[in-house]
């Protein structure tokens, strides 16, 4: 069981308490680590294998089942190696061991020419994805935890990663290489899901916080560009999520309080050959907000399970299930609170998301067929002042899937992949839309129903080739979409990668992406059936250096080229690439909606740089990132002028890490700092003019995050402390200003300030 406090002022002195009251009774007891140890392709089992744990003696060898244990490990942070003669070395960094549950590992191997005793220096990061070849990246639970200010959220965390964008510190928008935050693909567990936050917007991406439970999360893979052609009907990158199984020992726990939520979890063994995971949060954040008397009152809960069986020695069985409920109050008690309000797009959601899948080995590579279903229900109004309806968006949108995925090993140097995805979607929506005078001077009203059955087809085939030092993936792919003009595109995509010796690998990748148009797009205007698939080509190049085995550094120089993206009839200067993030309403003239007549004749670039440096936890006791990027990305609509994507920033700088003390205390920062975006200045009456579109920008904006961690070990559970402290120097963010009708006056738009938080963790 785990038990976490979150506070302000008085968890200070709760949590100081705590630390004083303990101090004496902390122990140094010992822990387990367990897993598996599996050929990086196939998947196959690997027997003999050496794991041991870096700097001591302790250690295993796998067992026919590709198993190991090792027991009376000593509790703290550690490097766990795996090793066998005709493959590559790997290594676990930040592995956690504690007396309250074994630490559970996947180590998969790839052959290498290479023998054990020349070991190369690569060691601590993952073996290249057969899918891509640069613009990736992975992160463990452990690192996703700690980082400051991350909300212990999966999808904040990439955040720090070259070219990614945060255009509002409230919300977790992916703009990935200039691209729109609809653009970008979740997987969790091997399902596509449409949006995987709470209060996230229709038809994109993003949301203020992700519902998926970071306690269940065994690593994410993040790639910004040039994926292989498994993936598609997305243009800008690819978030996997892979969830960890429960725990085989014994049933445990946690309950969780924080300063936005409660809930528990449970884990544990199913018969001999099986596990589960569950959980279930809530918010009570509509407590504190009414108590304060906010008239915007959010609130969710969310509910997680897993169950996963080992059939036989070759086969396995996973199901999953998420649930996600959200809704917001609005308190209309005073005038001001009605006012406030009007300007606000309230919105209740109900997800869900389930898939059964089947893993089958075979003696040269692996079979997966999966079947999933999501549901997103969309409940969107907004009222004036008065009370009177401006804008209202009932909608459900239902998918089945179904998709089987082949790997299969041709020889010692030839990979071979292939796969179907088949889609039935159900759209229903009721949209209202009162006769609406845009800032721009443009009159849009909508009042319609509609019931919509679509399907979507996918295949695709690849080869991965190593000839020596160079490295190829070729494939292509086909997507099929029943509702819109020209329903079939195909993309080939490329990536080849050379090493001019072991530390040193230059790539590149050419390749074509296309995407569907949104649903709510296409339902909102039956004219808008006649629009394309949004079209983008990929070229990137990066050259990759390994200084040693805990430390690389890596530039990327990437060029994206868009073509047919939709664009407004009604507001020619208006191109959808340029909406998505944010809560949207009557302040951006509901343009994500997509509710004008549209034409797909958006044309754009994106083109930058980026440097990356990233260090991993060793024997060196601190580990760190620093990415800088600079970029720039114009898009032009209908009238022919190119302007700058909503969603430029010129700029961007991370710097991240932290100093592992000891076995107990560890302390880490982030410091991050992003030229401003572009926005459309209002005139004195509120009105805004398209000749200026785009023309000004927000100040940069920059913030330092502070973090430090404590952790207590006793004979059988353990206690983590930390203090999180946001925005250290109280430098509010500036985002896009508003238009105050009852001032007259438009108003600079900040965030929080200084934000500490504290969390108490007991697991048992």
């Amino acid at each position: 069981m785990k038990i976490v406090i979150r506070g302000f002022q008085k968890g200070f002195i709760v949590c100081l308490f705590v630390f004083t009251s303990l101090e004496s009774q902390e122990t140094f007891p010992r822990g387990a680590v367990v897993g598996l140890v599996v050929h990086g392709v196939t998947k196959e089992p690997l027997i003999g294998a050496n794991v041991f744990v870096v700097g001591t003696t302790s250690g295993a060898v796998t067992n026919e089942m590709g198993r190991f244990r090792i027991d009376n490990v000593s509790a703290g942070i550690h490097l766990i190696r795996a090793s066998l003669i005709g493959y590559s070395t790997a290594v676990k960094t930040d592995v956690v061991v504690t007396p309250s549950r074994p630490a559970e590992l996947l180590f998969e191997l790839t052959e290498s020419a290479v023998e054990l005793e020349e070991v190369t220096i690569t060691d601590s990061y993952p073996r290249k994805s057969p899918d891509a070849l640069l613009s990736i990246q992975t992160q463990s639970y452990e690192e996703i935890r700690r980082l400051p200010g991350g909300f212990e959220d999966v999808v904040r965390a990439v955040s720090i990663l070259p070219g990614v964008a945060q255009v509002d510190p409230g919300r977790n928008d992916l703009i990935v290489r200039g691209g729109a935050p609809s653009e970008n693909l979740y997987v969790v567990d091997k399902l596509e899901v449409a949006n995987i936050n709470h209060f996230g917007t229709q038809g994109t991406g993003g949301g203020p916080l992700s519902y998926i439970n970071l306690d269940f999360v065994n690593n994410t893979s993040f790639s910004t560009g040039g994926f292989g052609v498994r993936y598609g009907d997305r243009l800008s990158s690819v978030l996997t999520i892979d969830l960890r199984e429960g725990r085989k020992d014994r049933m445990g726990g946690k309950a969780t309080v924080s300063a936005t939520q409660f809930g528990v979890n449970a884990e544990g063994p199913v018969s001999d050959h099986g596990s589960f995971l569950f959980s279930a949060r809530r918010s009570y954040l509509d407590f504190i907000f009414k108590a304060a008397g906010f008239g915007f009152v959010p609130e969710y809960w969310d509910f997680l399970g897993k169950a996963s069986y080992q059939l036989g020695n070759h086969d396995r069985l996973s199901i999953l299930g998420i649930v996600a409920l959200d809704n917001v109050k609005l308190f209309n008690t005073t005038e001001e609170l009605k006012y406030s309000n009007s300007r606000i797009l309230a919105s209740d959601h109900i997800q869900g998301v389930t898939s059964v899948s089947w893993q089958h080995l075979f003696r040269y590579g692996y079979l997966t067929v999966m079947a999933g279903y999501t549901s997103l229900q969309f409940d969107y109004r907004q009222n004036d002042s008065l009370l009177q309806p401006i804008f209202r968006n009932i909608s459900t949108e239902r998918e089945f899937s179904f998709r089987s995925d082949l790997v299969y090993l041709l020889g010692e140097t030839t990979e071979f992949s292939a796969g179907i995805q088949g889609r039935l979607i159900g759209v229903e929506t009721d949209l209202f839309l009162r006769p609406f005078w845009t800032n721009y001077g443009q009159q849009i009203s909508v009042n319609a129903r509609f019931d919509t059955v679509a399907s979507k087809f996918a295949t695709y085939v690849q080869i991965g080739q190593r000839l020596g030092p160079l490295r190829v993936i070729l494939g292509a792919r086909m997507d099929h979409f029943s509702l819109i003009r020209n329903m079939t595109v195909t993309a080939p995509r490329i990536s080849l990668a050379y090493a001019f010796s072991p530390l040193t690998i230059l790539s590149v990748s050419v390749g074509r992406y296309h995407q569907a148009p949104s649903s709510i797009w296409l339902t909102a205007n039956t004219d808008n059936r006649s629009l394309e698939f949004l079209r983008v080509d990929q070229y990137v190049a990066g050259l990759e250096q390994y200084l040693r085995g805990d430390t690389k550094v890596s530039l990327e120089i990437y060029r994206k080229k868009y073509r047919s993206y939709p664009v407004s009839t009604v507001r020619p200067f208006l191109v959808l690439a340029n909406t998505g993030a944010g809560f949207g309403g009557s302040e951006d003239g509901f343009a994500s909606f997509g509710l004008d007549p549209l034409v797909s004749a958006g044309t754009g670039s994106s083109e930058g740089v980026e440097v990356f440096l990233q260090k991993k936890f060793s024997d060196i006791p601190w580990y760190g990132t620093v990415s800088v990027s600079t970029g720039g990305t114009v898009f032009t609509a209908l009238d022919g002028v190119e302007r700058a994507g909503s969603f430029d920033q010129r700029w961007i700088l991370n710097l991240g890490g932290g100093y592992i003390l000891n076995h107990t205390w560890e302390f880490s920062g982030k410091f991050r700092l992003a030229t401003g975006r572009p926005y459309t200045p209002y005139n004195a009456d509120g009105t805004q003019d398209a000749s200026r579109y785009n023309s000004e920008r927000i100040p940069t904006n920059h913030s330092l995050d502070i973090r430090a961690d404590r952790r207590w070990v006793f004979d059988s559970w353990t206690l983590i402390t930390y203090i999180d402290l946001q925005n250290v120097y109280n430098r509010k963010a500036r985002g896009l200003p508003r238009y105050n009708e009852r001032t007259g006056k438009t108003e600079d738009n900040q965030s929080i300030g200084l934000l500490p938080s504290i969390g108490v963790s007991a697991e048992f």
